[in-house]
């Protein structure tokens, strides 16, 4: 998702976005979306054949929004333990943030779940590359023991992703800046549910 996106472009998919949000995907037409960025549906056509090509474009942009928060982490000059943690916390705190801040776009990305994912395969291949780098380095740096870090990257992401659905509820709320909640993580993450 590096590829050089025009102004024009990067106005509607935030004006479709917007709407999306306000009024829903299935209430909201193509019409609607070329009034509102003050374009015609020549230019609107332009660029995306349907209302569902804008769908995708607005899921992509939101995720290059979370692909952003998790390329920052790791990044970041700190043990691979700890990288871990704060992944995942920064990934469900940025989920949780994009499905918020969009309103009513929430329930069509329950409704609309097999479109999202299959936007989401170069997001997870992504995130699992992260994952696996973080853990080879703490297999380097004899922080962590692991005979196939590829796989247990895939495990993680995964496992991260299935906490998305009760965090955005509500259902679930961890918060990085709460110890006993990093404790919690961190001890099923790490340590697994062993009592040494």
């Amino acid at each position: 998702m590096t590829e050089t996106i025009s102004k024009t472009k990067k106005n509607l998919i935030d004006v479709a976005r917007q709407l999306f949000a306000k009024k829903g995907v299935e209430n909201t037409t193509m019409n609607d979306i070329a009034e509102a960025s003050h374009r015609g549906r020549r230019t609107l056509y332009t660029y995306f054949n349907s209302k569902n090509d804008i769908f995708k474009a607005v899921i992509e942009s939101e995720l290059n929004v979370l692909y952003s928060k998790l390329d920052e982490v790791s990044k970041r000059d700190i043990p691979a333990d700890d990288k871990l943690i704060l992944m995942a916390f920064t990934r469900l705190g940025a989920i949780k943030e994009v499905v918020t801040r969009n309103g009513n776009l929430r329930a069509d990305f329950f409704r609309d779940i097999w479109q999202v994912e299959n936007v989401r395969k170069e997001f997870d291949r992504k995130e699992i590359n992260y994952l696996e780098t973080i853990i080879q380095d703490g297999c380097e740096k004899n922080i962590f023991h692991l005979s196939d870090a590829r796989q247990t990257a895939e495990i993680l992401h995964y496992a991260f992703k299935g906490l998305e659905v009760p965090t955005i509820r509500g259902a679930m709320k961890l918060d990085y800046n709460q110890k006993e909640d990093r404790d919690i993580i961190s001890n099923i993450l790490l340590k697994g549910l062993y009592t040494k």
